[in-house]
């Protein structure tokens, strides 16, 4: 297949050249936004007689045949193309003839490529954002159906406090909503449409590029032609949102890894989501959460990959930004991935609602709860840090829990203390005795949770 530029050159390039320089292998995704910017391209320069109306119309004929071949999932890529840039105009010329070779007139395949790179990550920011508010639905729904379960909480991975496995849960919405508006942040910034910068100058032809933006829905066109062919922030912004996702990701199947463990045993993952030992035959093994938890590892390496390639770059287009597009395929695939499958372990997710209550009668969850009652009724925060403390060592070196102790005992520690401290000493009081807001209280994780089904319309 002959290349876009080849008729400067006597010599063919080495093959080895053509096989290290070619972007056909990965670049073909872009076929889609390739050709719907084609199209509107097309129509602009018929618009403004650039071309005549007859060729813009055959073009945009042709243009259709192809993208419809696209869309019904019949298009191959040539792999002997030199990207997909070339591949649509060899096809095209194919379809309609000389015609075809008036397409690229006033465009750059500089400002060609990044304008499909902005098509492809607004219809894919749009595909995570759904994603994303999948998984929020699926949390919420599991959430509700175990609204009054009680578990412990960790800090250092040492048991801590309990709190109600919705407010847990509640957690990973938010984290997951931060996601999502860097998502909808991504989109907005990326709303700049970079077609008529050309190879870096812009043309002196005259272009209309605020109807080109119009028909391909940008609000906006790019101010500067030479920022518009070389800037890859958009890039690199829709890489770090999906790495944060990822890392959101990767610590809530380090949470259920956890808890699916026999020391923990709090939940039962779905078999589907399993896999055995090929040499222990009693094993079910959480692989798919490992691989969610080890993928993200993946996607935070392409930001680094992507902020080296950039890093020294001199202005405008380089060869080395043809790289860009690997990296940031697969971390917005291995990321949707992620949370779609994310999404159906919660919607099959069990719950051990017996071995939930067993874990969390440890009295020590709840000194922190005493420790409250002893400021409430005046002592220092410091003090009543210090008298808990002693409690505490006290009852551990004789085997005894706290609410083994009498009156007496209790004085001992405190005057402040008295019978009513015991009443503290169960999980269900724990949770209920928090005021503030953000906090465990069953009222209001159960009004966070119906103001998260409504947001999300459940």
């Amino acid at each position: 297949m002959s290349k876009l530029w080849g008729a400067r050159f006597s010599k063919k390039s080495d093959p080895l050249a053509d096989l290290f320089t070619f972007s056909i292998s990965y670049d073909h995704r872009l076929a889609k936004y390739d050709v719907v910017g084609s199209i509107a391209h097309a129509q602009m320069l018929g618009k403004q007689g650039i071309i005549p109306k007859s060729d813009a119309v055959k073009i945009v004929t042709g243009l259709k045949k192809i993208l419809g071949s696209i869309e019904k999932g019949k298009f191959k890529y040539d792999p002997k193309a030199e990207d997909i840039h070339t591949d649509i105009q060899s096809r095209l010329k194919s379809l309609i003839g000389k015609p075809a070779d008036k397409l690229h007139t006033a465009r750059s395949r500089n400002d060609q490529i990044v304008l499909d790179m902005k098509l492809y990550c607004r219809d894919e920011i749009a595909q995570l954002t759904a994603a994303v508010i999948g998984l929020q639905k699926a949390i919420v729904v599991f959430s509700k159906k175990n609204a009054d379960v009680i578990i412990p909480a960790y800090t250092h991975m040492q048991a801590a406090q309990v709190v109600l496995l919705a407010h847990h849960m509640l957690a990973y919405v938010q984290m997951l909503e931060r996601d999502k508006t860097r998502l909808f942040d991504c989109a907005k910034r990326g709303d700049f449409m970079p077609l008529g910068s050309c190879a870096l100058s812009g043309t002196s032809l005259k272009i209309d590029r605020l109807y080109i933006a119009k028909l391909l829905g940008f609000s906006k066109v790019a101010a500067n032609s030479m920022d518009a062919v070389s800037d890859r922030d958009f890039i690199v912004e829709l890489i770090s949102t999906c790495a944060l996702a990822t890392i959101h990701l990767s610590r809530m199947a380090e949470d259920l890894i956890f808890w699916v463990t026999q020391e923990f045993d709090l939940i039962d993952i779905d078999e589907s989501f399993c896999t055995g030992s090929s040499i222990m035959p009693h094993k079910k093994n959480p692989d798919v959460l490992e691989l969610i938890r080890g993928s993200s590892a993946k996607v935070v390496g392409y930001l680094t990959q992507i902020h080296v390639l950039l890093k020294g770059l001199p202005l405008t287009y380089n060869r080395d930004l043809q790289l860009d597009k690997p990296a940031l395929f697969d971390s917005v695939d291995t990321t949707k991935n992620m949370l779609l499958v994310m999404t159906k372990i919660f919607a099959s997710l069990k719950v051990k609602t017996a071995n939930a209550a067993q874990r969390v009668k440890d009295e020590s969850f709840f000194t922190v709860d005493v420790m409250d009652h002893l400021v409430k009724k005046g002592v220092s925060y410091r003090d009543a840090h210090d008298i808990l403390g002693k409690m505490v060592s006290d009852c551990l070196k004789r085997g005894r829990a706290l609410s083994s102790l009498s009156l007496g005992q209790l004085k001992q520690y405190s005057p402040a203390l008295d019978g009513s401290v015991k009443k503290l000493l169960n999980p269900l009081m724990s949770v209920k005795m928090k005021a503030s807001l953000g906090s465990t209280n069953p009222d209001l994780v159960h009004k966070q949770l119906d103001l998260w089904a409504k947001a999300l319309g459940q």
